[in-house]
């Protein structure tokens, strides 16, 4: 299935591509981690969606400087496929690299990302990596606990978050772009059609570094609307049906038969406990290894409280999603 795309090391013409909206005090962080990169981008597009805090004024005056081929296009009301969409059909690049607003990118990302499709035979796309910018205790506790670590990553299974991936532009033509009638997810529902074409190669040093969520209340909206487009979008049933079984049944289930609290229910509730968060507490101890004690506690807290509360939104967004997807069907 592979078709003949012979490039060279900056021989061919790479496009980066993001959407914005309302990202006045943080999208300078990509736009000089942008113009820093040990590959310098051949041109980058930025969309839009119709800021009300100056983001476009920022844009525009760094477009006027020339520490970037920076393009603006405001697309007021376009969603985040739609602004995506606008700006890969504006790029004239063979490559097309993605990225969001606020993120960090380490100076080798391009360089890192695009490295594959310079070989004998070049991938349809290319995964990188996002690693967590905490600038907090719980923005810290939170990176842990809902964002993976390398080790955790199997290359052949990874799909990629289109803040680090790079793809060529013809395959988005191939599948039509990303699905406009998704809010959120549409990343994932791209990255099933473009798996149906190939492989993906994955380079593990293009790096985005992003702040994760500042409170609970903001992260909670965000694995809402994350659910919600699942249900739209019909991913990860499986998943969720555990989810509620889980919480409607398990939980329930166990307490009801620990209501005289033995030793040995303890027992299985602290062993179920430490299964359940072995992983996030093993990512999180290299993270706190050089706080104080006290703040070493409190982030060992957050963890099952950011654990439940995110379950508790996926459970909330998910059948919203599914009966937006329902209507769709009948109307």
């Amino acid at each position: 299935m592979e078709e003949s795309f012979h490039v060279s090391r900056f021989t061919f013409h790479v496009s980066v591509i993001a959407t914005v909206k309302n990202e006045a005090q943080t999208v300078h962080r990509l736009l000089d981690s942008l113009a820093a990169q040990t590959r310098p981008p051949d041109e980058v597009i930025i969309v839009d969606g119709g800021s009300t805090d100056g983001t476009v004024v920022v844009l525009e005056e760094y477009a006027s400087g020339n520490a970037l081929p920076l393009k603006v296009l405001v697309r007021p009301e376009a969603n985040i496929s739609q602004g995506r969409n606008a700006a890969i059909a504006a790029a004239t690049g063979e490559i097309i690299a993605s990225t969001d607003a606020g993120v960090r990118l380490s100076p080798n990302w391009l360089e890192e990302l695009t490295r594959p499709f310079e070989g004998p035979n070049p991938p349809y796309v290319v995964s990188g990596f996002f690693a967590p910018d905490p600038q907090s205790l719980f923005e810290t506790a939170l990176g842990a606990t809902i964002l993976p670590v390398l080790a955790d990553i199997s290359p052949e299974k990874f799909l990629p978050s289109s803040r680090s991936v790079a793809f060529r532009k013809e395959v988005w033509e191939r599948v039509g772009g990303y699905p406009e009638w998704l809010d959120y997810c549409e990343d994932l529902v791209f990255d099933f059609k473009l798996r149906e074409l190939g492989p993906f190669a994955f380079a593990p040093r293009a790096i985005a570094h992003f702040r994760p969520r500042k409170s609970l209340g903001a992260f909670f909206q965000q694995y809402y609307r994350y659910a919600r487009g699942d249900g739209k979008a019909d991913l990860w049933r499986l998943r969720h049906a555990i989810r509620y079984s889980t919480y409607l049944i398990a939980v329930p289930a166990i307490f009801l038969l620990g209501l005289r609290w033995t030793p040995l229910w303890w027992l299985l509730f602290l062993a179920g406990g430490a299964i359940v968060f072995r992983t996030p507490y093993k990512r999180l101890w290299p993270m706190i290894e050089n706080f104080g004690f006290v703040d070493k506690v409190k982030a060992v807290l957050w963890v099952p409280i950011i654990r439940v509360t995110g379950d508790i939104a996926k459970m909330a967004g998910y059948p919203v999603g599914v009966l937006w997807r329902l209507r769709r069907r009948y109307e």
